[in-house]
């Protein structure tokens, strides 16, 4: 390798094993301190099962290390000893039209990449959530998934990939804001769709049966100015025990989506302080927020691209013999990574805080923050979550505060209300 290829090697190591030290860190933080109940947690969880949620982010964190020094591997192998290059030597020797070459340099990525990924699916649905009592799907129905899966995701890359090409072989000096808008109008006509096109695909909806929850939602979204079209429950129990509750739809009218999981496992009041806190995101706008930061990014990303796409430098860089558009995509994403592993801490931060403004609405909306505060520990009982996790990883990696900070900042409101 040459000297600015094992620079870059370099980083890469640097990024890989930065996330293995946080992970340690975490690691280490939890044996000594996993042992003890939290004064919010008492009365709520014993030792057996504060030993039981330890034992599953233990296993599941030495998971993530085998599968990321699997795949870490495999990366090395294909970009760094020659591989790539023999792959990309292939594909240019085809002599193919500039469209038939990049569905056939992309496609068989996608395909190695999703199989390679099946073992590890596998041992983590089977082994893994099947041991802590999380998995309730069927081999069957994992690979009917799976099938289902690789052909949405074959047909949706198939319009993106020839939309792409198509605008990149028409503007060659603009192509990368037309792909920008592409990608933008993609993301939006995806969160139209996705509820009412792919999700019936592997979900089945069914109007909530509890008129008085039901009654209870319409009048706390009319107090928020959320119009809700309709409120189903969602059959994941075939699947998973785990819980969950979200909004679909873009602007004032919602769909409202609830696990049944989260139906069985919650009372009316808990139920309502979660969709409270769903609205705070939306009268907060903060997906408008996120939007808009991460489109301005993705904007000065592809800039950026076009820019290096215009020389030969990766291409030289990693001592490809034949210089193709596809190589550069494949090489400009790699290289991206690594610049962008340094500020997955800044989005991870105002994701959080974007979290607590949510509780603070949820709390001010409903006028009640026991009711949050036993969902929380109903969510962390149930999927077993990190009680003690280490400062320096839950600031790098968590969207979304540890539980137990958001249950004394809703305690703390409580508190300045009374004074």
């Amino acid at each position: 390798m040459g000297k600015y290829l094992i620079i870059v090697f370099v980083l890469y190591l640097l990024v890989v094993f930065s996330g293995y030290w946080l992970k340690y860190l975490n690691l280490s933080y939890l044996k000594k301190h996993g042992a003890s109940i939290p004064p919010e947690f008492e009365r709520h969880i014993d030792q057996s099962l504060l030993s039981k949620t330890r034992d599953y982010v233990v296993e599941n964190t030495k998971f993530e290390f085998v599968s990321s020094i699997f795949h870490t591997v495999i990366l090395f192998l294909f970009l760094f000893c020659n591989l790539f290059n023999t792959y990309n030597s292939w594909i240019a020797s085809l002599k193919l039209s500039f469209i038939l070459s990049g569905f056939v340099f992309f496609f068989p990525l996608l395909y190695a990449e999703t199989l390679l990924a099946v073992p590890f699916s596998l041992y983590h649905t089977f082994k893994i959530e099947n041991k802590y009592g999380f998995t309730t799907t069927t081999l069957r129905l994992w690979i009917i998934d799976s099938i289902k899966s690789l052909v949405i995701s074959t047909i949706l890359l198939a319009l993106v990939t020839l939309a792409g090409l198509l605008i990149v072989q028409a503007s060659p000096n603009l192509w990368w804001v037309w792909i920008w808008c592409l990608f933008l109008g993609f993301s939006i006509v995806m969160m139209y769709i996705f509820p009412y096109v792919i999700e019936p695909l592997f979900n089945k909806f069914t109007p909530i049966e509890d008129e008085t929850l039901r009654e209870g939602i319409h009048h706390l979204m009319q107090k928020v100015g959320i119009q809700v079209k309709r409120i189903f429950k969602m059959d994941a129990s075939k699947r998973t025990r785990h819980t969950n509750a979200y909004f679909t739809g873009i602007g004032k009218v919602k769909r409202i989506i609830l696990y049944d999981t989260l139906l069985e496992k919650m009372d009316n009041n808990e139920i309502l302080s979660v969709l409270a806190h769903e609205a705070g995101h939306w009268k907060k706008r903060h997906l408008l927020k996120h939007l808009i930061a991460s489109e301005l990014v993705a904007l000065i990303a592809m800039y950026l691209s076009f820019k290096i796409f215009q020389g030969d430098s990766l291409i030289h860089l990693f001592h490809l013999k034949e210089s193709t558009f596809f190589a550069k995509v494949i090489l400009v994403g790699f290289i991206g990574s690594i610049v962008a592993f340094p500020f997955t801490p800044i989005f991870n931060y105002f994701s959080r805080r974007h979290e607590i403004e949510a509780d603070r609405f949820s709390y001010e909306i409903t006028g009640d923050s026991q009711n949050m505060i036993s969902t929380l520990v109903k969510l962390s009982k149930d999927n077993l979550s990190n009680l003690h996790p280490h400062p320096l990883y839950a600031a790098f990696y968590y969207s979304h505060p540890p539980v137990l900070e958001r249950i004394r900042k809703l305690r703390e409101m409580d508190k300045s209300k009374d004074i």
